[in-house]
């Protein structure tokens, strides 16, 4: 599993582990270890880079969950280029040594958001319409890896919807995870305008899930497939999710606006996984903030930890890469 210390890695690591497979896990680790060091001693660590790693590591697997990325929008925007390298040009090369050392299965972990903005219900089918470096970049990814798809190598796309939830490395810059710290902290939901736009949801143990689904299921199923990964049921508008959010932390609705007007809007259909694979998830948008909630308040999750923003950490982290080479005289750093 390729960004498996990450928000969604960490949480299926925990899944595969209980399931009785062995998981190595290769990350950067750009949010440090803390997300996996209770089960540090049952993974095979890799610190290493989707660019750049060595095959040979490869040996011995028999799938690969693709999940390494810089992740969600503003993060692809800091560094289109880098985006590139590693969310489009680092996944193909993953998918490709997959196939030269043999591997039976590979997942690739892209997102709705490569739909932009659409009007109706979106399926598998539709149109693809990406307005940001992150989505164009998963778009350009699955172009390159579904065609590598033969009788002897499984290649398959999990669009995810916006997921949720609790985690072990967790973010707060996803809209219900945002929208319950913004409760915990203010009293009230900071929505991004105008409230209107549609986003599907999922939570991160069963998106998790849906993963594990592909990884059992026979390869004619899944073989060459794009599926959304999602229900239908949590298809919500942001406004009227800040509302349920509200109701899920039993907390009256105080809201507060952000942000320029949110060009990213589309309902999807999420019919083709749940009847190829009978997915069906298994956790609701109120269940899913209540658990974020109380985490919060039982001291679980730490509202101030800078890492649970993204975008934020990724420019502390360039900063710091700027400082140093600033400082550094003769190869010697100051």
């Amino acid at each position: 599993m390729t960004g498996g210390a990450g928000y969604i890695g960490s949480v299926m690591s925990r899944i595969l582990l209980e399931k009785g497979y062995n998981v190595t896990c290769l990350d950067r680790l750009f949010f440090g270890t803390d997300s996996i060091k209770d089960i540090a001693d049952r993974i095979n660590l890799v610190r290493d880079d989707v660019r750049w790693f060595k095959p040979e590591i490869l040996k011995g697997i028999d799938a690969i969950f693709d999940l390494a990325a810089l992740s969600n929008d503003p993060s692809g925007e800091l560094d289109p280029q880098k985006t590139l390298e590693i969310n489009y040009k680092g996944r193909v090369r993953v998918a490709n040594l997959a196939k030269k050392y043999g591997i039976k299965k590979y997942v690739l972990a892209s997102t709705c958001s490569v739909y932009g903005f659409q009007e109706g219900i979106i399926t598998e089918e539709s149109e693809l319409n990406p307005l940001t470096t992150y989505a164009k970049a998963n778009m350009m990814a699955k172009k390159e890896v579904l065609p590598l798809a033969d009788k002897s190598f499984s290649a398959t796309v999990l669009r995810q919807a916006t997921v949720y939830g609790f985690s072990y490395r967790m973010r707060f810059d996803l809209a219900i995870n945002g929208m319950v710290l913004g409760f915990y902290r203010n009293g009230k939901i900071p929505i991004m305008r105008d409230g209107k736009q549609w986003r599907p949801f999922i939570n991160v143990k069963d998106t998790s899930n849906a993963f594990v689904k592909v990884l059992e299921a026979e390869p004619e199923l899944v073989n060459g497939q794009v599926f959304n990964v999602g229900s239908d049921e949590q298809n919500v508008q942001i406004f009227d999710l800040a509302k349920l959010v509200a109701e899920s932390c039993n907390l009256p609705f105080n809201y507060e606006w952000y942000g320029d007007p949110d060009t990213r809007s589309y309902r999807v259909s999420f019919s083709k996984i749940k009847d190829t694979l009978n997915f069906k998830p298994q956790t609701t948008i109120r269940k899913g903030a209540k658990n974020v909630f109380d985490a919060l308040k039982e001291g679980r999750l730490n509202p101030d930890d800078p890492r649970t923003i993204t975008v934020k950490w990724y420019k502390h982290l360039l900063g710091m890469q700027q400082f140093l080479k600033d400082t550094e005289i003769n190869g010697v750093i100051l």
